[in-house]
């Protein structure tokens, strides 16, 4: 998502650029371009040459919402989970500890966007794509 975020052109960046990029097998790729284009975060470009893109703006794309591409929202203990039965609910002293904790970790993910990665990444760096293009 950061490389494809970093595509100042919005002319779609390539799979096995990605793939080259990030040092990651194409095939393992495929899972990840394909959760991302189900969850409606990319898309493919038209054309000769089909690059993927951003579906709206980076800032308006939250850490969450690619986490969510992949895993239904964020449960760090299982007890926590809606689907979980357990008989000490009542009488836990560490769930409200646990509620707290995922709630503050979901909080984080969704105020931090894609946009603040990118910006951090110039910061930090000369951004991914960029390098490639000058060798």
């Amino acid at each position: 998502m950061l490389e494809i975020a970093l595509d100042t052109k919005h002319a779609g960046v390539f799979q096995k650029d990605i793939a080259t990029s990030q040092d990651i097998s194409v095939k393992y790729l495929d899972y990840i371009i394909h959760a991302l284009k189900v969850a409606g975060l990319i898309t493919n470009t038209h054309g000769k040459k089909s690059g993927y893109i951003l579906t709206r703006e980076a800032s308006s794309i939250s850490m969450y919402d690619i986490h969510n591409a992949f895993e239904p929202g964020i449960c760090i203990v299982d007890c926590l989970s809606k689907n979980f039965e357990c008989t000490r609910d009542k009488k836990c002293a560490v769930k409200k500890f646990w509620t707290e904790l995922n709630t503050l970790i979901v909080d984080y993910l969704q105020k931090t966007t894609l946009e603040d990665l990118v910006e951090q990444e110039y910061k930090q760096n000369e951004p991914i794509l960029i390098k490639k293009e000058e060798k």
